[in-house]
Order: structure tokens, then C-alpha cells, then sequence
């Protein structure tokens, strides 16, 4: 069975791990007959194995539920850690050597310089498909950065540079939200080294939308050529490709591999494309993640509508990963930034 999309989706007896296939999702432990299958950290788990039975499964179409009344949650159902890369894109470097009034950085390759990366908490941060991120106490400056993920999918220790990207079972979409007024600690000088607040940067509550599937590693020839793009309504905030990273994939997992092992489940952020496009200080109206299956138009199926500040991101090809993905922030932050 080729073309399928790994999803949780809430079931009446929990989550549970499904199979998209068209506008259908086929529940994938009834499908393969497999008890582990279950869960998506299950499948995870017994990837090498799982994703014959998943490919080798024919469930009968108008067999399973439908698509658009199904309800998805973040793809891995807990996650035991999220790795988040860090200005791994030339373009955003430049952009942030500009914004602090730097000049330009060589290549870190050429000093010798390894990738480097910052934690995400496994499940707080977590927000899937139509979740609410209330921020409003939280920030008056949100951004937000789309990012390819990587899923693990076998453990990884110490692996070479060109196995690197056996150990991915599949990829999905995420967004890096940032409260950027609350990285830095008050009343702490700027030249200390306890300056930063990585917490309260990062990691508050639904910090992190992911999905709503994961893409098989298979049906992606080659992830370091994708084009990721992000909106704002209609306007295009960031347009980029994944050919761009200074530190692809498989270097960030053979770095991060020979300093703590890789498990299944685990998912690494691969850094933002650029600088974030940055809600204005004055905006008027909340903002939605939410991504986008048509190559034509910003506006999803669901989840939004005028004067909602829409934020869509898209990996193309977009028949391979089109996201669906919908994180509205509370409606209360426009009181707190006017």
C-alpha cells in the first residue's frame, strides 16, 4: 500500500494509531491485525517491522471513518524528547547577524563547528490538530517558525554520517513557537551567563503544534529537497528549502546521536528557514497555525475565518506532506499587546 499517512486520532477508547489513506483513516492495529500497532509509539517501536505490515495492508476503501470528521491529535503520542536545531538555515543567520548588527558568519563547517540544539518538553509543549495555545499571559511578542521534523523510528547511537538517516521512520510539520519578551531574565546583567530563559522562551504549553501525520521516510526521495513556506492570511511570511540548512538531517542525527541516545518517538526540529515573522506589536486579531493542503490558497477546510490572523504552513510537494494542522491562540492577546 503506497501513499499512506501515519496519524493518532481520538478514538471512544483513546488515542489511537491510524493509517490516512485518501479522505479516510483506517485504524492501523485493526488493520494489520497486530496488537503493538495500536499506538503510533508502538509502531514506532517496531518500525522496522511495522512499516511492512503497514504497506502490505489493503484495508477495503469506504471501510474506514472519514477524514474530515475524524478528530487528530499531535502524531506521536508522546514524544520522549523534541531536539530543536538552532539558525541552521544561511538565511536566517544572515538575517539575525543583520538584526543584532553583525557581520556576516563564515561557514561553521569551516570552523570546525558541529551542529547545536535546544530541548523541547516531550508532552507539554505538545499541540495537534485544533488545539487552543492561550498565550495571553504568557507573551506580547509571539512568534512562530515552520520547521521539518524527523521521527525516530530505531535507536541511534554514535551512527556514522551515511546511515544517519536509517534511523528516521518518517517527517511531519512543526511549529516553533517562541515568547520572545520572556527569554531573557530581569534584573539579571546582559553579560551573564544565567541571562536566558530557555523555559520561558520555549517550552510553555503548546509550544510546539506538530503534524497532524507523519510521511514514511520511504515516500521522501530525498528530505534536504522540500520547500517549506509559512503565511500570514494570503502574505507569505516564509519561503524556503530544506536544501538551505547549513546542517542537514543526517549530520544534526549523527551530532546528536554521539552525545545522547536517539529513540523511537524522538523527533528533532530542524530549525526555523529564517528570522520569524513576527506578529506586529498592534495587531488586531489572534493568530491560527494552521497548514495548508492547497498549493493555491492559505484558507483551510476548517478553523478559521475572517478576522482571525491565519498562519499556514506547507511542506511541498504538497502530495506528500500537506498539513492540516490548526493552533488557535487566545483571542485575550490582542488586550495584552494594545
Amino acid at each position: 500500500m503506497a501513499g499512506y499517512r501515519l496519524v493518532t486520532y481520538a478514538s471512544a477508547a483513546g488515542p489511537r494509531a491510524g493509517i490516512v489513506i485518501g479522505d479516510e483513516v483506517f485504524d492501523a492495529g485493526r488493520v494489520t491485525g497486530h496488537a503493538g500497532d495500536a499506538t503510533v509509539l508502538g509502531i514506532l517501536d517496531d518500525w522496522a517491522a511495522a512499516r511492512d505490515r503497514l504497506g502490505n495492508a489493503a484495508p477495503a476503501p469506504g471501510a474506514g471513518q472519514k477524514l474530515a470528521a475524524t478528530r487528530l491529535l499531535a502524531p506521536v503520542w508522546w514524544p520522549s524528547a523534541i531536539y530543536c536545531a538552532g539558525a541552521n538555515y544561511a538565511d536566517h543567520a544572515a538575517e539575525m547577524g543583520r538584526l543584532h548588527n553583525r557581520p556576516p558568519e563564515p561557514d561553521p563547517h569551516t570552523l570546525g563547528l558541529k551542529p547545536w540544539h535546544f530541548i523541547k518538553s516531550g508532552r507539554s509543549t505538545l499541540a495537534g490538530p485544533g488545539d487552543a495555545i492561550p498565550i495571553s499571559a504568557l507573551s506580547k511578542t509571539m512568534d512562530w517558525e515552520i520547521e521539518l521534523a524527523a521521527v525516530i523510528g530505531r535507536s541511534a547511537k554514535n551512527v556514522a554520517l551515511e546511515r544517519a538517516l536509517d534511523h528516521v521512520a518518517g517527517y511531519t510539520i512543526a511549529n516553533d513557537l517562541s515568547a520572545r519578551d520572556m527569554g531573557r531574565r530581569p534584573h539579571v546583567p546582559d553579560a551573564s551567563p544565567f541571562k536566558f530563559d530557555w523555559v520561558a522562551h520555549k517550552n510553555f504549553d503548546g509550544s510546539c503544534p506538530l503534524g497532524p501525520w507523519i510521511v514514511p521516510a520511504g515516500d521522501i526521495p530525498d528530505p534536504q529537497k522540500l520547500g517549506l513556506k509559512l503565511w500570514v492570511n494570503d502574505v507569505v511570511k516564509q519561503d524556503s528549502n530544506t536544501a538551505r540548512m547549513i546542517f542537514t538531517i543526517a549530520e544534526q542525527i549523527a551530532h546528536l546521536s554521539s552525545r545522547i541516545t536517539l529513540n523511537p518517538g524522538d523527533v528533532i526540529l530542524t530549525a526555523p528557514r529564517r528570522a520569524s515573522a513576527r506578529r506586529a506589536r498592534n495587531s488586531s486579531s489572534p493568530a491560527t497555525w494552521c497548514g495548508c493542503g492547497s498549493s493555491t490558497s492559505a484558507r483551510c477546510r476548517t478553523g478559521w475565518r475572517e478576522p482571525d490572523l491565519c498562519i499556514c504552513g506547507r511542506a511541498d510537494p504538497v502530495t506528500v506532506i500537506a498539513v492540516t494542522l490548526i493552533a488557535r491562540l487566545d483571542r485575550r492577546l490582542d488586550r495584552a499587546i494594545q
